[in-house]
């Protein structure tokens, strides 16, 4: 990273997570960090989706930030190496940036500017905008906005007009998406905004290069709480035949592609006629339930590939998912299935988390 014998260290770790969720992304922090031998305390900016790992050893912040694997963490958005918070002179903000990343030594090939996902953190958008190029400049002019810096980024963000933090962050361990938020249009044919969910499960999971193999056109399907449609709609955008199990109405067009077969049945208690490709499950039940119900269905093989939500409870949502993640590896190796489980708090979740599980054959 190219930290200099006199600049700064650093000292933190800085992450993004959804407004409101600071304190379960902190105890999975916490969690990790001490699974890995580190100490360090947490603090966090509550309802702006901003928590910071301060490093209480030694040692420095990015050599924990490259054992702390941003694939592996569930509710952050986005995980860097960062500097202490500036306090910037109002009428010369640029020459406390710039002064911040001589001293730390750093280098990158981009700048991204960022604030936090509220309605204060979108009104420092004109400002931003009058900032970002004279600051390039003049970073360029020290050497450390360059064309080949191993694909690092230099993070800015914003948090008032006189207060900004500077992170890095590195190829392979973070997310490629400003904010670590994947914002998608809704497709108007679909019958409910849940459908975001899905395709952005999809993205999420499973590399682009690999959808036309694992979502094709012919696979089989199956859809457990299906109405009125909004994941079912994806599937068949796919062209997949799928069952959708559900007790309520289906949207009248997906019936009419003839690729869905509705059946009004208990998720909980449908069994499918034949191993299936998928299985998708967005029932509103207690996270325990649903996840025994998903192992049930992946114990007996009876789907590859399965995308399911877990309706949180309003406190202590961290320990929640992680005791049902631990539940559900555990009874997959004692069953003798191999499987790759990843969960994420996605942009379009809100109170829940998605989980993919794929077998290994």
């Amino acid at each position: 990273m190219g930290i200099t014998k006199t600049g700064i260290c650093p000292d933190q770790l800085l992450f993004y997570c959804r407004p409101g969720f600071e304190d379960d992304l902190s105890g999975e922090l916490v969690f990790h960090a001490e699974r890995l031998g580190w100490r360090g305390h947490v603090n966090s900016l509550t309802q702006q989706g901003i928590v910071r790992f301060v490093v209480d050893e030694a040692r420095p912040a990015n050599v924990l930030h490259r054992e702390l694997r941003f694939d592996d963490m569930i509710f952050a958005r986005q995980s860097l190496v960062a500097l202490p918070v500036l306090r910037l002179e109002r009428d010369n903000r640029l020459s406390g940036i710039v002064a911040q990343v001589v001293d730390s030594g750093w280098s990158f090939e981009t700048v991204w500017h960022e604030t936090p996902d509220t309605n204060e953190g979108k009104a420092l958008a004109g400002l931003i905008k009058a900032l970002t190029r004279p600051l390039e400049s003049l970073l360029r002019k020290r050497g450390a906005l360059r064309r080949k810096a191993g694909g690092r980024r230099l993070h800015l963000l914003w948090t008032a007009g006189d207060s900004v933090q500077l992170g890095m962050s590195f190829p392979g361990n973070r997310s490629e998406l400003p904010g670590g938020i994947r914002r998608l249009r809704f497709p108007h044919a679909a019958p409910s905004r849940s459908t975001l969910k899905l395709e952005e499960a999809w993205h999420a999971f499973i590399p682009r290069d690999e959808w036309d193999s694992r979502l094709a056109q012919g696979m089989q399907a199956a859809d457990l709480g299906a109405a009125p449609g909004g994941w079912t709609w994806q599937l068949v955008n796919r062209g997949m035949h799928v069952y959708a199990i559900d007790n309520g109405p289906m949207q009248r067009e997906l019936l009419a592609s003839g690729l869905v077969e509705h059946l009004r049945e208990d998720g909980f208690t449908w069994e499918p006629p034949c191993r299936l490709d998928w299985l998708v499950c967005d029932m509103v039940d207690k996270p325990t339930r649903v996840t025994t119900h998903m192992q049930h269905w992946l114990t007996r093989r009876w789907c590859s590939e399965a995308i399911f939500n877990l309706k949180l409870p309003m406190k202590r949502r961290w320990e929640e998912v992680a005791r049902c993640l631990a539940g559900l590896r555990t009874g997959l190796e004692a069953a003798g299935v191999a499987a790759d489980v990843r969960c994420r708090q996605l942009y379009h979740d809100r109170e829940e988390v998605t989980v993919h599980v794929r077998l290994r054959e």
